[in-house]
């Protein structure tokens, strides 16, 4: 069984690939809506940790599941674009759930969601926060 490496919020940059784990408090939660014809539930929180805070999509029971204050640790999550807009997001092949309540320490800028990223000049594959670049 491979190991699982935390990550802390400031490091997230948009991939295509679910490796996000990271323990994050529920700082808000948008309202809930139903969405397309099967009426699926959805709504978006924001969620942060010592470093930075994000924008999460939560999905069907996890809407009515998870509450401000809960603590909650994200398994092979995702950071990428759903309609346009950067959320992290469990998606299809991760995880969540409620490991605490309360007692974490966390910030609320910056909000990773709102960034600019583009490609990294040293590896154009990768995209980093436009504050992050090196310049020459």
């Amino acid at each position: 069984m491979q190991k699982q490496s935390w990550m802390k919020l400031k490091d997230l940059t948009p991939a295509a690939s679910n490796s996000i784990n990271a323990t994050v408090i529920l700082v808000e939660k948008g309202s809930t809506i139903e969405e397309g014809k099967e009426k699926t539930k959805k709504c978006v929180a924001l969620v942060a940790d010592e470093t930075a805070c994000v924008n999460f999509q939560m999905w069907g029971a996890e809407c009515e599941a998870f509450h401000p204050g809960d603590i909650i640790r994200i398994s092979k999550g995702i950071f990428s674009r759903h309609k346009n807009k950067l959320l992290l997001r469990a998606g299809k092949r991760g995880s969540v759930e409620k490991v605490g309540e309360f007692t974490m320490l966390f910030v609320e800028s910056p909000n990773m969601s709102e960034m600019r990223y583009v490609p990294d000049t040293n590896l154009p594959s990768k995209l980093v926060p436009e504050s992050q670049l090196t310049k020459p």
